[in-house]
């Protein structure tokens, strides 16, 4: 295909996103707001010389991505594309707008368009020499790697089926002579993320690992001969957020773990790891009580140690070629997402972006703690309302986070910020067989799903009605994860809790397993120990659809139709179970939401109705 520049194109809206005015000050804290601004810095890349920044990201001015200095300056607009990958030569990049694939400069002048057609584009990373760019797409029927000259011509299909078509997670990772791309396919089996080798010239393909379960892109150590990524022992439990560290050798296959005294954190498959120039050293991160920081580790393995010192929520993380410098994205309690720079030697990190909406009413909550059934010690962030006063009474809610075996981040966590405005003591708390406090912990909930995590959230609301300011009022509510514990809270501990709102749910995980997406199937295969059939007593535990009965609790239950992650079947099973059984509840479901709501009006939607129902039960009257 022969390269076509935009003005060639007037149709596609590629060069600068539309201007919109920022309101001077900070944004005032609403549903509205909350669910329709997005400012801020999703994500950040460095150019092989360390000199230039690609941002992608939002502002009032726009979004898309920007090019900027790495002193922090920013060289001209945003430009309406995402997903943007550095030359070797840091003077062009190569990014996805339109729905197709192009190449820009940052010495300006016009993008240069590589793919013109109806398929999808995503991930784009260009080879070590500049010459091909690697994406993956779905026209074949799979997720699989596709290369097309960086100087335009035709696609060519490099692999064959490697990753169902509902697992966008991972990019091509390339190898430092530019002959073979490591990826992760699940070609060899359903239930498995093996590490993968092709060949660019004849596009044979070698499976190279067999007994990890991998959960992020790999990274090539630079001479080649071996590859690093983080995953889990297919042996063993699937532990979300405290990977191990894996160094496979490329012409054995031969795979072992980073011997290390700590973990490394993949947060649902979206982070990275580097390997420093010389082969030595590997940089990851690592979540601890609701924090990340980066660490370092001896590529042999060893005693790793802590490079970064801010905590808060990190991600998106790049390393110049050197080494010298190394960038991401992070946000706190009360600031949104910035790029931050941290020199590789040391010292402090600067922040060099102020993209992020500043918010009206922030304050960053109280950590504490409670404790639970066991005599377990959890964690909790109490977020208080303002100018809270000394004899008067106020109504609590818990919230539980999703995921299961992730954890409540020390993030800009609004909606707990909002509910405290509007008279709510809010508990965020991060129960059983979360990340974050180390594999112990995460093993409390195996062979327990929904059910010890559960009444945790119990303990906490007991907890809240002993405190001088409560009024005897106790709501609880999540979405995703979060909705199942909302669910398995009030029927496991009836009457404990004034009124829930469960969001998006599982509430019978041995149905889901039969109409779930992939990564739902293989969350609730390996959280079980197996298929139902295989082990219908475990399943019998996380059973909360089977328990209906025992609800006492007034609850609003909401759910996506087009949900394939928590089967929109779920919500229909559950209020088909309500009904029959005369309970006080209300229920909504959205139409054409998939797990996470696209439409900003419904997640609107979703929340104000949230808020009415809690005013409605755990208030003051008049």
């Amino acid at each position: 295909m022969r390269p076509v520049s935009v003005r060639a194109l007037a149709s596609t809206a590629l060069l600068l996103a539309p201007a919109s005015l920022t309101a001077q000050g900070a944004v005032p804290l609403t549903i509205e707001n909350i669910q329709t601004r997005s400012a801020g810095a999703s994500a950040v890349t460095i150019s092989p010389d360390g000199a230039w920044l690609l941002v992608s990201g939002s502002d009032g001015s726009g979004r898309g991505f920007r090019l900027m200095r790495t002193d922090g300056t920013s060289r001209g607009d945003w430009i309406a594309g995402g997903a943007p990958s550095w030359f070797p030569d840091s003077r062009r990049y190569a990014f996805l707008a339109s729905g197709d694939l192009w190449v820009g400069s940052i010495d300006g002048g016009e993008a240069v368009r590589l793919t013109d057609d109806r398929d999808d584009e995503r991930g784009p990373v260009v080879s070590p020499d500049g010459r091909a760019i690697a994406f993956y797409s779905t026209r074949s029927g799979a997720q699989d790697i596709w290369m097309v000259p960086a100087g335009g011509g035709a696609p060519r299909q490099l692999t064959r089926q490697a990753m169902s078509v509902d697992d966008p997670r991972f990019v091509p990772a390339w190898s430092p002579d530019g002959r073979s791309i490591a990826f992760v396919s699940n070609r060899s089996d359903y239930w498995s993320d093996d590490l993968w080798v092709v060949d660019v010239a004849t596009g044979s393909s070698r499976q190279l690992s067999r007994g990890l379960m991998a959960s992020t892109t790999p990274a090539w150590s630079p001479d080649g001969r071996w590859i690093v990524l983080m995953g889990t022992s297919k042996r063993g439990y699937w532990y979300e957020d405290l990977a191990d560290l894996y160094r496979v050798e490329v012409a054995t296959g031969a795979e072992r773990t980073v011997p290390m005294q700590v973990y490394a954190t993949d947060w649902l498959h979206s982070q990275s790891v580097h390997v420093s120039p010389d082969g030595g050293s590997i940089l990851f991160p690592y979540l601890e009580r609701g924090a990340f920081d980066l660490w370092s580790v001896p590529a042999d393995g060893g005693v790793a140690s802590r490079v970064s010192n801010l905590g808060g929520v990190i991600g998106s993380i790049d390393v110049s070629a050197d080494g010298s410098s190394i960038v991401f994205v992070r946000s706190t309690e009360t600031t949104g997402r910035e790029v931050y720079l941290l020199d590789g030697r040391g010292g402090s990190a600067r922040q060099l972006t102020t993209l992020a909406d500043r918010w009206e009413g922030v304050a960053a909550p109280e950590e504490i703690s409670f404790r639970s059934h066991g005599g377990l010690y959890l964690q909790g962030f109490l977020f208080k309302p303002p100018a809270m006063e000394a004899g008067r009474t106020y109504p609590a809610l818990v919230q539980v986070h999703g995921g299961g075996t992730n954890s409540y981040l020390r993030g800009l966590n609004l909606l707990e910020q909002y509910l405290a405005g509007q008279g709510y003591v809010v508990l965020a708390i991060n129960y059983r067989g979360g990340s974050g406090f180390g594999r112990e912990f995460q093993d409390l909930s195996i062979n327990d799903w929904a059910n010890g995590q559960a009444l945790d959230a119990a303990e906490a609301a007991r907890f809240r009605r002993t405190q001088s300011w409560s009024n005897g009022k106790v709501g609880i509510y999540g979405y995703s994860y979060g909705g199942i514990q909302t669910m398995a809270a009030i029927a496991r501990a009836p009457g404990v809790f004034d009124a829930a709102v469960p969001m998006a749910g599982i509430y019978d995980f041995a149905d889901a397993y039969t109409n779930a997406d992939r990564l739902g199937r293989i969350f609730i295969k390996t959280g079980h120990g197996g298929a139902p059939d295989e082990r219908p007593g475990v399943y019998a535990v996380s059973n909360t659809l089977a328990r209906l009965r025992q609800v006492t609790t007034p609850l609003l239950v909401m759910h996506g139709e087009a949900d394939v992650r928590a089967p929109y079947r779920q919500f229909q099973l559950a209020v088909d179970s309500l009904r029959a059984f005369g309970k006080v509840f209300e229920s909504k479901s959205f139409p054409g939401e998939p797990h996470g709501f696209r439409d900003p009006a419904h997640r609107i939607e979703l929340y104000r109705r949230l808020e009415a129902f809690f005013a409605r039960y755990l208030q003051p009257t008049g």
